[in-house]
């Protein structure tokens, strides 16, 4: 098949873009430059003439908890025109079957933990990230929307995954607007480089989270993708058709913090900065769903989060050798 991989420079389309080529599938990818998800007129083109069978709608404008509360506006906009431009033209264009990528940060911010999907829009959202939760919320009720009303007459089928917390190689190691574990990454290892005698933290270590190995996640994409009608319609309902995608355990900050320290090899203190928000106090989805579809996550998160180590120096290397040139 014809497969556009939306987002495919980061760390999750990289992984679903590799595992799709080793399936023989003819994958389809185009850069910010090339086709702006933004521009409508733009996304109506790429999908007049491109012939595309299936999408897995990876893109998106994401960050950790400091990118979130900086730029509420620009999350919000830009993830809305995301969702509904690549939804409605490849609508307009017959593609049959979507995969539309969440994040778990759709739950209401205190909820009945584990997080099941029948939990979304039952409370409040945790504000920090507020603005990116209601664009995502907004790209589940699209596919379930037009699989209300155009399911039967034009055969659509789109789908949605609701990952954890997800970390890999691939990820975005900037300095100030990187999920948690690339952060703490890159944080850890400036400080041993440069013999820092401690790594301050936001928060106050205590929030719980659960982190996901990304080609983990993949998998669970490609089962879900993989399922035929009658099998995702028996482990959803029309209004509630997203399933979790999770570890099935949670940790501390503080729990994290020392798992990556321990990879990376410093040696200083850790200090936690309470007066900064630690987000919602715990996320542990429900994966009972993907469970019985016959998924479950298979890397361990010290074993994962030694991969990751390794990526981040790989991509250090070149930047190494033009300084030392």
């Amino acid at each position: 098949m014809r497969i556009y991989v939306a987002g495919h420079r980061g760390m999750v389309g990289q992984s679903l873009m590799k595992r799709l080529r080793g399936l023989g599938h003819e994958v389809v990818t185009r850069s910010h430059e090339e086709l702006d998800l933004l521009d409508q007129e733009a996304v109506r083109r790429f999908f007049a003439t491109e012939h595309i069978d299936q999408v897995y709608l990876a893109a998106a404008k994401v960050g950790g908890i400091h990118a979130n509360m900086t730029y509420p506006a620009e999350f919000i906009y830009q993830n809305l025109l995301i969702a509904a431009n690549v939804t409605h033209q490849a609508f307009l264009a017959n593609v049959r079957r979507l995969l539309f990528l969440g994040s778990s940060c759709i739950y209401p911010r205190l909820t009945e933990q584990p997080i099941h999907e029948h939990a979304l829009l039952s409370g409040k959202l945790e504000p920090t990230n507020e603005p990116y939760a209601i664009a995502k919320i907004a790209g589940i009720k699209l596919c379930e929307s037009y699989n209300r009303q155009y399911g039967a007459s034009h055969g659509v089928d789109y789908r949605s995954v609701m990952p954890c917390n997800l970390y890999g190689p691939g990820d975005n190691y900037h300095i100030e607007n990187s999920h948690v574990v690339p952060a703490l990454i890159r944080r850890f290892h400036t400080a041993k480089m440069e013999d820092a005698p401690e790594v301050l933290i936001w928060g106050t270590g205590r929030a719980q989270r659960e982190f996901l190995y990304v080609d983990d996640m993949t998998d669970g994409c490609l089962l879900v993708m993989d399922l035929t009608r009658a099998e995702y319609e028996q482990h959803t309902t029309p209004m509630c058709a997203h399933i979790n995608l999770g570890a099935g355990q949670d940790q501390s900050i503080a729990e994290l913090a020392e798992l990556i320290r321990e990879v990376v090899g410093y040696r200083g203190r850790i200090r936690f900065d309470t007066s900064q928000p630690d987000g919602a106090p715990r996320k542990l989805l429900d994966v009972s769903c993907a469970a019985s579809l016959g998924w479950h996550a298979t890397v361990p998160l010290a074993e994962g989060l030694r991969r990751t180590y390794a990526d981040y120096q790989e991509a250090l290397r070149p930047v190494q050798e033009i300084a030392h040139a």
